[in-house]
């Protein structure tokens, strides 16, 4: 099957072909280091790290760059609040994140730019604009000039002079129209700030962006992703900002958003003080059930926040590891690759739901699998799929024993397995008061215990 995806600049899903397939490029928004991530901003990280992951199950080389964007007026406001150094915290959270995320299973993308480390690209691409009188001065700010383009606001699908200012976009007297957005803008002692031909200062959000992209990627690039937040103003003046920097050439090809996470139907969001942190979620299932649980709905359609979600996403994991546990005497055969129902769905703008009932489709038949030779090829068809979503990374057992945040008293695995073995030797004395007393000790501290012919197995709940 043929790669396809939705464009959001076409509004419509499209077969991918990359500017040149041996060299495929992505770049994904990532996150301003003020603060830990919540389970929002965690979607798109999962989202594009599993569409990375089908990229390079497709293309030999597939360059991936995530940005950190450790430059913001939020930042400089944490920074104060905290009183320590700005550095000090931006270093602090982006450990912070890749700490967390790496618990989702999220591999390194190629390329992690951070925005202060571009101030030079960010400064000549300002000027290369006011050259071409796509940007101008005013009061110590450069400022794009939205009028400039004909073509603005084609991305969001917005007729400019209909257009609502959204987040980042402040009005101004100084300005030529409402629309015109901070290429640049003056520091003051207090702000962080650099040297550049029109005073001390710092860049607007938009081309941090845009000048990490063509530092790293090119002028032009394959995929472009992000929350759907981001389509206006962000990407919408990204856009501008590099197609007019570059007389008009192509900015990116495809245009990819994922919707939000919302909570009892409304966004997840940290101005709204309706979020968990991706720390306290993973406090409360294994790193995979949260991936699990972000990629249970397809990337493009709303998905719900709640516990008892969560605990669908963990519960179909175990379905997996189940099956997988059966057979953990079985060797895979490392020439199986990924079943084709499966790339099928991923390949189908990265239908991850179908993709994940065509795994349930091959546990259940390994389940029943009888031959050797069956084991041996279904097992490793599902360890392969499952890996291309960043699925089924660990041993079942290790699965199975997975804890939370727990009390000083609970009880360890070695504490499990020496009550197990106490309760086997009394069935084997026919004790049966003492083995159903353990029995129902371990069931009050969340273990299940599975009786079968190879011996007693256990899970934690």
């Amino acid at each position: 099957m043929t790669l396809k995806v939705y464009n959001t600049q076409k509004r419509q899903k499209e077969t991918f072909e990359p500017g040149d397939p041996e060299r495929v490029t992505m770049y994904v928004c990532g996150p301003t280091v003020y603060n830990l991530i919540h389970i929002g901003n965690a979607r798109p990280i999962v989202v594009f790290d599993t569409f990375y992951r089908v990229l390079q199950q497709i293309y030999p080389n597939v360059i991936y760059a995530r940005n950190i964007t450790d430059v913001d007026d939020k930042i400089n406001a944490a920074a104060r609040e905290n009183d320590e150094p700005i550095k000090a915290l931006t270093d602090r959270f982006t450990e912070a994140l890749h700490d967390d995320i790496a618990k989702l299973n999220v591999l390194p993308p190629s390329i992690e730019p951070r925005a202060t480390d571009h101030m030079q690209e960010m400064i000549e691409l300002s000027t290369k604009l006011i050259e071409r009188e796509h940007a101008y001065v005013a009061d110590g700010h450069v400022l794009f000039a939205v009028e400039s383009m004909a073509e603005y606001g084609q991305l969001s699908n917005r007729k400019l002079e209909d257009m609502e200012m959204g987040a980042r976009v402040e009005v101004a007297d100084y300005k030529r129209h409402p629309g015109d957005f901070v290429l640049w803008k003056p520091s003051d002692d207090d702000t962080p700030g650099w040297d550049s031909p029109w005073g001390y200062g710092r860049p607007g959000w938009h081309l941090e962006c845009s000048a990490m992209i063509e530092a790293h990627l090119g002028k032009t690039i394959d995929v472009h992703g992000g929350g759907q937040d981001l389509v206006f103003p962000h990407h919408e003046n990204e856009r501008a900002q590099s197609c007019c920097a570059n007389e008009g050439e192509q900015f990116v090809k495809y245009w990819m958003h994922n919707a939000f996470i919302t909570m009892t139907g409304d966004k997840m969001s940290k101005s709204e003080g309706n979020f968990f942190t991706l720390r306290d979620v993973l406090g409360m299932a294994p790193g995979e059930a949260v991936r699990m649980f972000l990629l249970s709905g397809h990337y493009r359609s709303g998905l719900d926040w709640s516990k008892d979600n969560l605990q669908q996403a963990r519960s179909s994991l175990d379905g997996l590891y189940t099956a997988l546990r059966s057979v953990a005497g079985v060797e895979i055969d490392e020439a199986v690759t990924v079943d084709s129902k499966v790339m099928a769905a991923l390949e189908d703008d990265l239908n991850t739901p179908l993709a994940i009932s065509e795994l349930h489709e091959i546990a259940r038949q390994l389940n029943k699998a009888t031959s050797s030779s069956e084991k041996i090829d279904l097992k490793s068809r599902l360890l392969s799929s499952a890996s291309i979503m960043g699925l089924l990374q660990q041993e079942p057992e290790a699965w199975f024993r997975w804890q939370g945040e727990v009390d000083d008293d609970a009880l360890s695995d070695a504490d499990v397995d020496d009550l197990i073995a106490k309760r086997n030797a009394a069935r084997s004395d026919k004790d049966f008061a003492t083995a159903d007393q353990i029995r129902d000790e371990l069931d009050a501290a969340g273990i299940i215990l599975e009786d079968g012919a190879g011996g007693t197995q256990w899970k934690r709940s």
